[in-house]
This record gives structure tokens, sequence and C-alpha cells, in this order.
């Protein structure tokens, strides 16, 4: 219970800035969790399609993987579509890589979506923390300007003290955010990585066995 009345103090004295704070933290919050949600769900799709793709892949199997492919709602399933409609009419390996850049391309700002919203949340959460403690300040050394002389210095610390609750707030707000930010950021790479080795391996294959011309 202590530590509940020291939080709902800490607020309370922190001022209206603390609720815009709050705003931007539970918004960057929601969307952390939609994206990891999303990226996990993303990966754990990708892998379990394509360890049903690389073997109708390696036996020539064109027609079902691509079936398979359109049938799937998984990133690396659009992206190999694009390739197996392409070695239909291309002979070159060049024009089936170029196809399935082009839906890598679709496919990606998907993976990315909302993501660099959570750096500038944090950024905000930093400067509404400082101009609360700004204001803060400001009220504080006018109300000051009018105190008795024998209660400036107690009037002034504990004015101060309360205004750079703001701060404080906005900082344990943005670095979350920020760390979250890189990890998804991270997070993203991978599968994207993961993507364009699956479609270096799917050329490969398709290669190896003659279906396209290497130059």
């Amino acid at each position: 219970m202590d530590t509940y009345m020291t939080i709902v103090k800490f607020f309370q004295d922190g001022g209206v800035f603390m609720y815009p704070i709050v705003v931007v933290l539970t918004i960057g919050l929601a969307i952390v969790i939609e994206r990891w949600v999303y990226l996990a769900s993303a990966g754990v799709n990708n892998r379990r399609l394509w360890s049903k793709l690389l073997p109708l892949v390696n036996s020539g199997n064109y027609d079902e993987a691509n079936s398979l492919a359109r049938k799937s709602k998984a990133a690396i399933g659009n992206i190999m579509a694009y390739g197996l409609d392409r070695t239909r009419s291309a002979r070159r390996r060049d024009d089936i890589e170029k196809a399935m850049e082009e839906s890598l391309l679709e496919v990606v700002p998907r993976l990315e979506k909302r993501t660099h919203y959570l750096a500038t949340f944090a950024n905000i959460a930093t400067l509404l923390g400082l101009l609360g403690t700004i204001i803060g300040l400001i009220e504080a050394f006018t109300a000051v300007s009018a105190a008795n002389p024998a209660e400036k210095a107690d009037l002034l610390s504990a004015s101060i003290s309360v205004a750079m609750n703001t701060t404080a707030f906005g900082l344990m707000a943005a670095i979350p955010l920020l760390l979250a930010h890189t990890w998804l950021q991270t997070k993203t790479t991978e599968l994207v990585d993961s993507l364009e080795m699956a479609s270096v391996k799917f050329l490969n294959t398709v290669a190896e066995r003659g279906a396209v011309e290497v130059a």
C-alpha cells in the first residue's frame, strides 16, 4: 500500500503534463504488443510454410508449391508465389530474382509498419517531461518571489522537487519505448534476412534443376 500511495503522490505532484505522457506511453505500449504479436506470428508462419514448400521445390513440383504458397497468408508465401509464377514464363535467373525482389518490397513495409513511431513517442515523452519541468519551475519562482523571505528556500526546494517529477516520468516512459523500438527493429531485420535467404535458396534450387538459365 505504501508503494501504491508513493506512486500516486508522485503522479499527482507532477502536474497536468503527467497525463499526456501517460497517453503517449499507453499508445506506445499498445504498438509494442501489436508488433510483437504480429512479428512472432509472421516468423512462425514463415517457418511452417517454408518447411512445406522446400520439399516440393526440391522435387520440381512447382505447381503444387505455387498453389500452397498462394493459399497461405505468410510473407514468404507471397514471395515464393511471385517466383514460381515467373518460372513459367522466364528462363533467366535474373528475371525471377527481380520478381521476388518486387514482392519483397511489398512485404517489408508490412513488417516495419508502426515500429518507427516508437522512437517518435519516446522523444515526445522526454520533451513533455522537460516542458512540464520548465513550466513547473516558472510557477515555482513566481510563487517564491511573493513569499516570505524566511520561507523562500524551503518553498523553492519543494517546488523544484515537484517540477522534476515530469522529467523523471518522461524518461521512465521514453527508455522502455526506445528499447522496444530497437528490439522490434532487430526482429524485423531478422525476418527480412530470413526471407532473402529463402529467396536465394529457392533460386539456387531452381537453377540446379536446370529450370532457368544462370545468366
